[in-house]
């Protein structure tokens, strides 16, 4: 009973603290971890207290303690947010695509600027029917001087924005950059705003879907991965024991010299 309890709040304090909760199914024996990513990207600059953020700081650690527990099976990632830091927001999205366990999204509310590419860092992709996705060009605070070199590094850190979602989506890049690009739809600013269907109509999502079919999903990938590792368990050989480039020891062939040091 106290193990209980003491499971409860600890659960309930990740929730509290981080936005995060491991998802136990006794039915399918699975875990998998919930990741919400909601308000604002906070990046190397700490936001003001009333803004609702999420710490990149925080989510990068939790990422790479899911890909290392072998009790954790798939990662589901909850989003609504305006976007925020770019470097914050691509680092968290090309730790969620190099992920080797199944992941899937699903976006509640809105998953807007740096918003796009997290959530097409998925395996595969949710959207409700409500929840927009704006897509727009690299913006930047601040003091900014007024040099070609500056365009140029804005035009190369939207380069790299564009690459990435075409990376991991179905939408062209020319398609993607018009849609940056419109200056048709949004009163004050330049870009685009897709609406459930529209995204995935575009290829940005997947598919139409809730929290049902997201977690579905989810399990669905878990138990692919699970057959495929039963039929190939070399899969599950440690690379040394099958690698003669790795361990000389089973190729009698590849020995060190006298003079070659082994560690090296």
């Amino acid at each position: 009973m106290k193990n209980q309890q003491s499971k409860d709040e600890i659960q309930s304090e990740q929730i509290k603290e981080f936005g995060q909760v491991t998802l136990e199914n006794q039915v399918k024996q699975s875990k998998i971890h919930l990741l919400t990513i909601v308000g604002q990207i906070e990046g190397h600059m700490t936001l003001p207290q009333q803004n609702k953020t999420t710490k990149y700081e925080h989510v990068l650690p939790q990422l790479a303690s899911i890909e290392d527990n072998e009790e954790i099976e798939g990662l589901l990632i909850l989003l609504n947010t305006v976007g925020g830091d770019v470097e914050a927001g691509l680092a968290i999205s090309e730790m969620i695509a190099s992920l080797s366990k199944p992941t899937v999204s699903l976006v509640l509310g809105g998953s807007h600027s740096i918003g796009v590419p997290l959530a097409v860092s998925a395996d595969y992709c949710f959207i409700v029917p409500s929840a927009t996705m704006i897509i727009h060009p690299v913006r930047m605070s601040g003091t900014v001087i007024g040099i070609s070199q500056t365009f140029e590094y804005f035009e190369k850190m939207q380069e790299r924005i564009l690459e990435f979602i075409t990376r991991n989506s179905s939408i062209s890049k020319d398609r993607l950059k018009h849609l940056m690009l419109d200056t048709g739809q949004l009163a004050k600013d330049v870009g685009s705003i897709l609406v459930g269907k529209e995204a995935v109509g575009e290829g940005l999502i997947n598919e139409i879907g809730g929290i049902n079919e997201a977690i579905a999903k989810l399990y669905e990938f878990i138990e692919v991965k699970k057959n495929t590792n039963e039929q190939n368990p070399i899969n599950n050989i440690a690379p040394e024991t099958i690698n003669p480039a790795i361990n000389p020891s089973i190729n009698p062939a590849i020995q060190p010299t006298p003079n070659q040091n082994p560690m090296n």
